[in-house]
């Protein structure tokens, strides 16, 4: 979670400040937030320390919030969070910090993060919402949503770019998901037929992340082949040559 490479090396996974925050309100939160964020280092605090915290907010908001069918209020508290995103990546940049620790500290959080939102909305439809469809399209979201992160984790780690922008990576994801939670939660306020923002956004979510997932395997399938014909090459090159 948080700002670029200067800021623990965050640059690799979009998070959730980022899903959130377009670059110009990034831009203009930074410049507000950097008193602060010298705040907390006067007084001690590390940016991981504002990591466990903002992830922690965020899934108090959504495991205490959405499965009581509070989207309005859970996806308010989750974005009061999602500022901590900043924070931290403006702390490691006052402090001249980036770290492999910080970067793994963010991307493994964002997973827990992803993983309490999504699962809040399937508590919600597997209890007061009553919905066993729309509670199993909300766990192939979680689900879904895990391993698209994995395939391009694990193809970069076997030395492949995985160059492909997916359809619905995980910026797209959380903004799809929370703007509807949080526009069906004006339903408890008497706004009438808005409830069922949530249930298209999480279809929108669903079908888009099998997507992008197919277009990762194949992305990966494909590098994967180019990578082992280039090496074959040179070594019946060198054969031929003797």
């Amino acid at each position: 979670m948080g700002p670029p490479v200067a800021s623990r090396g965050r640059a690799a996974t979009p998070t959730v400040g980022k899903a959130m925050l377009n670059k110009y309100a990034r831009a203009f939160f930074t410049r507000v937030l950097t008193p602060f964020a010298a705040f907390l280092i006067r007084r001690g605090v590390s940016p991981d320390t504002v990591t466990l915290i903002g992830t922690a907010g965020v899934v108090a908001g959504a495991l205490v919030f959405y499965p009581r069918g509070e989207f309005f209020w859970g996806t308010v508290v989750i974005t009061l969070f999602v500022f901590s995103d900043l924070v931290d990546g403006n702390m490691a940049r006052q402090l001249g910090r980036s770290s492999r620790w910080g970067a793994f500290l963010d991307s493994t959080l964002d997973r827990v993060a992803d993983g309490a939102i999504f699962g809040g909305f399937a508590l919600w439809y597997a209890g007061g919402g009553d919905d066993n469809v729309l509670c199993a399209v909300s766990i192939f979201c979680l689900a879904s949503g895990q391993v698209v992160s994995y395939t391009k984790a694990r193809g970069e780690s076997i030395g492949l770019p995985v160059a492909v922008n997916g359809l619905v990576e995980r910026a797209e994801r959380l903004v799809i998901s929370l703007v509807a939670a949080g526009l069906a939660g004006l339903h408890a306020f008497g706004v009438p037929g808005i409830r069922y923002l949530l249930p298209v956004a999480l279809w929108i979510v669903a079908v888009g992340s099998l997507v992008t997932l197919i277009q990762r395997v194949v992305t990966v399938r494909r590098e994967s082949a180019e990578a082992e014909a280039g090496t074959q090459r040179p070594a019946r090159g060198s054969e031929a040559a003797t």
